[in-house]
């Protein structure tokens, strides 16, 4: 089965009924919740990071980082918080999705599913697809929030800078449709990490070394995809500012 075919059938297929609602809510606790803790470590480990490159590179040119709060703020809500948050669900949970669906390939369990009249398509894609792109959605969200959270507090505690002072001077940059552009993002980039775990799952060779290579491929062809993804709903959001 090509890639376009297996997108084609899966799409098509999340659009029709019966849903399996109870996998999809055991999906999405494994995808949202139980990633929430790492992604929210990294990003705001990343926003410190920011802040503090921020501030040391504006001293350096501009004698000042007044605008810190504002840039800082700008480049979390428009990349870092999607981008990062998508990357990381891609090594945990786009690797256990392939690593899951190509041992249900190699132990024939696929096969068994077609002999008794059931699409793993429907079966397999479909739940963790709908629970991805929930759970990219909601995840965006939270990491973002999060993320400016994180940033807010290390300006007052390194660079001085109130609560206040930091709201207003990312208002001067920000406004909510960065928010909602930034979880469109999370909504898309979770959905394609499903779509081609699933598709490295299903072409899995047999034996371990199939399994481990199936997983490797679809971590490197999610993140590609990702960054690619990124550039092009950057630049389609980029008319609406």
């Amino acid at each position: 089965m090509t890639l376009p075919l297996f997108l084609w059938q899966s799409v098509r297929a999340t659009f029709t009924a019966p849903y399996r609602w109870k996998d999809i809510l055991i999906q999405l606790e494994f995808v949202s919740w139980q990633s929430l803790p790492v992604i929210l470590f990294c990003l705001c480990f990343a926003a410190i990071v920011t802040i503090m490159e921020s501030s040391f590179h504006m001293k350096l040119v501009v004698q000042n980082d007044a605008l810190v709060p504002g840039f800082a703020a700008l480049l979390i809500l428009r990349e870092l918080g999607a981008v990062v948050s998508a990357l990381l669900l891609t090594s945990r949970v786009g690797a256990g999705l392939a690593a899951e669906v190509g041992s249900m390939k190699v132990t024939e369990q696929i096969d068994a599913l077609r002999m008794l009249g059931i699409d793993p398509v429907r079966f397999l894609v479909v739940p963790r697809l709908i629970a991805c792109t929930v759970g990219g959605f909601i995840l965006s969200i939270i990491a973002n929030l999060a993320c400016l959270y994180a940033a807010m507090v290390v300006s007052e505690i390194k660079l001085g800078y109130s609560p206040g002072a930091f709201i207003t001077g990312m208002r001067a940059f920000v406004d909510f449709q960065d928010l909602v552009f930034a979880s469109i993002k999370g909504a898309t980039f979770g959905a394609v990490i499903p779509l081609i775990s699933c598709y490295f799952g299903f072409r899995c060779q047999s034996g371990a070394e199939g399994v481990g290579s199936a997983t490797t491929n679809s971590v490197v062809a999610s993140s590609v995809s990702i960054i690619v993804l990124d550039f092009v709903l950057t630049y389609i959001f980029s008319h609406f500012y």
